[in-house]
């Protein structure tokens, strides 16, 4: 069969490109344009098992590679290569970034992230010996001074659900002075907000399930390093603790990524729009989202990011004699009628929930706090939808 040239190097190409172009099959005549989807627990082998060799679909899979390798490509940009590594969920990818923590070691966490790694952080503290130490991560210099004697910086930028962005060439740079290894969480940002790599990161962790798949329809995690020793390692935890995904799941993941500029893109910019309503919303207390001039994270997002997120936080002002404000958030969100009430966030569409209903998160988020996740509806139906929420509850 005849073959066509392929297409420029992902180094030559813009994040909205490589999310369509990376990950396909070689051209040639009368080939498929998408990856199929092959189904096998196992592989024809023979002899000494080489690395590279498939021959058995817990250690590798071929069925990953094509979303592997774009995720990278994103990742990295023009940068050095690097490899990514698909896991069966965001969790099952924390949990192999925690067992690079030596016994009795130490890991620098911040005090806001997602709620569950925070459970597993301490559950790994007991089981283990592992010292936490937890810092406000918007805080260089209390970032800095924690890394003296750790073993690892967990970094979320912006954090979840209190958008508290980190300086990252600041703290990435501090880590990679001190010897100390990063991962940074860039879930919220996506590889079209930050390239966490860029400015110094060993790893970088995404929970696929949300902006990358960005469906609500699969769940799946992932880690990106330029540390080909490194990615053995977690290639390894990941191999050994079956913390593996169906090649049906990745493939969804992938068709998913095709998307992610153009919905990143609006829901970015409808999340600017509904921040600038909210401030002025007569029902609202506080509004948290890095776009907005006076948030704490403007002038470090705006130098470091793409764009601001679409993740907002809110807290409805208390009605006058009224004593409860977890009742007033809760009737918010069972108020709205377009927005889901759901947990979960980056899909198309548009969720919200109080995020301390969860018993596990942090008690220094305010109770009342509702996080806001926004999709790619018309961004005047979801404006009508909160302002009627806002004030009906």
């Amino acid at each position: 069969m005849s073959t066509t040239p392929e297409h420029p190097g992902p180094s030559a190409l813009a994040p909205a490109t490589i999310v369509v172009s990376a990950g396909r099959p070689a051209r040639a005549q009368g080939g498929h344009i998408n990856p199929s989807v092959p189904m096998n627990s196992t592989y024809v082998s023979r002899g000494v098992v080489t690395p590279d060799e498939l021959s058995y679909a817990r250690g590798d899979n071929d069925a990953w590679h094509p979303f592997e390798e774009a995720l990278a490509a994103l990742e990295c940009g023009g940068g050095e290569p690097g490899e990514a590594l698909v896991f069966s969920s965001g969790m099952a990818a924390v949990a192999a970034v925690f067992a690079l923590v030596p016994d009795g070691g130490t890991l620098v966490l911040p005090r806001h992230a997602y709620q569950a790694g925070m459970v597993l952080a301490r559950q790994v503290s007991e089981r283990h010996g592992v010292t936490l130490r937890y810092v406000d991560i918007a805080d260089t210099d209390a970032v800095v001074a924690a890394l003296a004697g750790a073993d690892l910086l967990l970094v979320e930028s912006p954090t979840n659900p209190m958008l508290e962005v980190a300086d990252l060439p600041a703290v990435l740079g501090a880590a990679r002075a001190a010897g100390v290894r990063s991962v940074v969480d860039n879930t919220f940002a996506t590889p079209l907000g930050q390239q966490p790599l860029q400015h110094g990161a060993d790893v970088v962790l995404h929970s696929v399930t949300k902006y990358l798949a960005g469906h609500s329809d699969v769940v799946l995690g992932a880690l990106v390093t330029r540390d080909a020793e490194l990615a053995a390692t977690l290639r390894e935890h990941r191999t050994l603790h079956g913390a593996i995904a169906g090649p049906f799941e990745v493939w969804l993941a992938l068709r998913g990524l095709r998307t992610l500029a153009l919905r990143f893109e609006r829901a970015q910019a409808s999340a600017a729009e509904l921040v600038r309503r909210l401030a002025e919303h007569p029902e609202v207390a506080e509004v948290r989202h890095p776009s907005l001039p006076g948030d704490p994270g403007h002038e470090r997002a705006k130098a470091q990011m793409n764009g601001f997120g679409a993740i907002i936080g809110v807290r409805p002002k208390a009605r006058a004699g009224a004593a409860d404000p977890v009742g007033r958030a809760d009737a918010v969100v069972d108020a709205v009628r377009l927005w889901l009430p759901a947990t979960s966030l980056g899909g198309v569409e548009s969720m919200l929930e109080r995020r301390r209903r969860w018993g596990t998160e942090a008690e220094t988020v305010p109770e009342d706090l509702l996080r806001l996740s926004v999709g790619i509806e018309d961004v005047e139906d979801l404006w009508a939808d909160l302002d009627q929420a806002l004030r009906a509850s």
